[in-house]
């Protein structure tokens, strides 16, 4: 938490796309999320893809900046898409460079997930896969509520602004209990 009281929040989406509806989400995020909570967007699209012998040797600088984010933030929003049922193969390149030791920094992280689709599932799958990736890791994600976003076509404006207000007022609920969640695992 930062001297103020703020919670710092790290968002990651899933998708390097440049109109990305889940990138979209987490930018939705950042202009809705309630007094006292701020999230940083994290970049995750020029980390090498994870290969141990290049760890042995050192972490790239991309992914030594990506686990030092990780490990500042109080908390951790994923947005994920959702492809061939389950997380992007990116998304899970950067989880499992951000999780080799030493000092794995999703070890007890209060965490968020998040999806947007055109499907009518809105990334169910892909996001109980990315809770699966947690449990070995301790990551606390937050239960609910669940922020699925179907549709999302016609919930996105050409410029990815979230124009659906349901769906804007649904995302800002879910802030408002990941901040709640997030102060209550970091006592």
């Amino acid at each position: 938490m930062s001297d103020d009281g703020t919670v710092k929040i790290l968002g990651i989406s899933g998708s390097l796309r440049a109109g990305s509806v889940n990138s979209a989400a987490l930018r939705a995020a950042v202009e809705l999320a309630p007094d006292g909570l701020r999230i940083e967007i994290a970049e995750i699209g020029d980390l090498p893809l994870y290969n141990d012998d290049v760890r042995a040797q050192g972490f790239p600088q991309a992914v030594q900046r990506l686990r030092a984010q990780i490990k500042a933030a109080d908390g951790l929003l994923f947005a994920t898409p959702e492809y061939n049922y389950s997380i992007p193969g990116v998304l899970k390149n950067a989880i499992d460079w951000a999780s080799r030791p030493p000092e794995q920094p999703f070890d007890g992280k209060p965490i968020a997930i998040m999806g947007a689709s055109p499907g009518a599932l809105g990334t169910a799958r892909a996001q109980y896969h990315l809770r699966q990736c947690f449990v070995f890791l301790n990551g606390h994600i937050l239960n609910r509520p669940e922020v699925m976003i179907s549709g999302a076509g016609g919930k996105f404006d050409a410029a990815g602004k979230l124009t659906d207000q349901a769906t804007r007022d649904f995302l800002a609920g879910m802030l408002v209990a990941f901040k709640a969640w997030t102060l209550r695992m970091r006592g």
